[in-house]
């Protein structure tokens, strides 16, 4: 099992070699850079060429990059508005897929083989237009993609354009063969339906399209990212469906979220705690 971490942790500040350093040093293999350009701006060649010698320096492994959720331009501004392939607009779905190709060109220098997409924003509605729009822009990035040595990945979520069902349909009858997918464990957690079977029923629609998945905890209420064993996700039966993945040790990217407010702690210490509960979920994959 490859320790891989996703730098969603470190989301709300400018990354830098010194922690990727910090990265490496918790016992971490290999990361997932999330693209938004407050956090790593990915459109500049020299911030690219910095953070590849950075990887290679302290012996890390860019595994995928998260594509941008927001039309974060501005590199001193987190946030924005939204940037999505569903756009029914065509101008600012040109915008979107311009800007996610910005994304795949990092391979150029940075070489990653996963992008992970969602379909829309958090509460994407199931419209036609919407449809269309997300595989008219899939059509055209599955292509770029292709061409930079990149699996696109959609990811499930919980809206409704991201719900597994929808996303396997969606592939099939638009036949993008290219498309794959990755499995967002919280979110599945937080699908409708008992508890105890909400990620096996999620995850029985993508099971043999998931190249990769993102873990992460909590309480099946509300997307907290927690590390693993801080919520209610039974982990070993999780495990179980994990390792029937047709692909061979499936990588699995801890995305957890940053602590702040009164439960905020230094990055050395949640990279510690992110570290011993992947130490615990080796053991149980074992």
């Amino acid at each position: 099992m490859q320790r891989i971490l996703s730098t969603y942790l470190l989301v709300s500040k400018k990354l830098t070699p010194e922690m990727l350093g910090q990265i490496a040093a918790a016992r971490f293999e290999a990361v997932e850079i999330f693209a938004t350009r407050s956090h790593f701006d990915y459109a500049t060649k020299a911030e690219v060429r910095t953070m590849a010698l950075a990887l290679s320096e302290h012996r890390l492994k860019l595994n995928s990059l998260h594509a941008p959720t927001n039309r974060d331009i501005d590199v001193n501004r987190e946030g924005g508005s939204p940037l999505s392939i569903t756009e029914v607009e065509r101008v600012r779905r040109i915008e979107a897929m311009d800007e996610l190709k910005r994304v795949l060109d990092v391979a150029q220098d940075l070489p990653f083989s996963r992008l992970i997409l969602h379909m829309g924003g958090s509460r994407e509605t199931a419209d036609p237009r919407k449809r269309d729009a997300a595989f008219s822009s899939l059509e055209h990035l599955s292509l770029h993609a292709h061409h930079a040595g990149v699996t696109i990945c959609v990811e499930n979520t919980t809206s409704e354009m991201g719900d597994p069902a929808y996303l396997r349909a969606f592939v099939d009858e638009t036949r993008l063969t290219a498309v794959r997918f990755n499995f967002d464990i919280g979110h599945a957690h937080l699908a409708e339906g008992p508890e105890d079977e909400r990620i096996a029923k999620s995850i029985e629609p993508l099971e043999e399209l998931i190249v990769s998945a993102h873990i992460h905890d909590n309480h099946g209420e509300k997307d907290e990212h927690l590390a693993p064993y801080e919520g209610t996700i039974d982990w070993p039966a999780a495990l179980a469906l994990f390792k029937r993945a047709p692909v061979k040790n499936l990588p699995l990217t801890l995305e957890i979220k940053e602590k702040t407010g009164s439960e905020a702690t230094s990055l050395t210490d949640q990279l510690s705690v992110a570290a011993k509960s992947l130490d615990r979920l080796e053991e149980d994959w074992n």
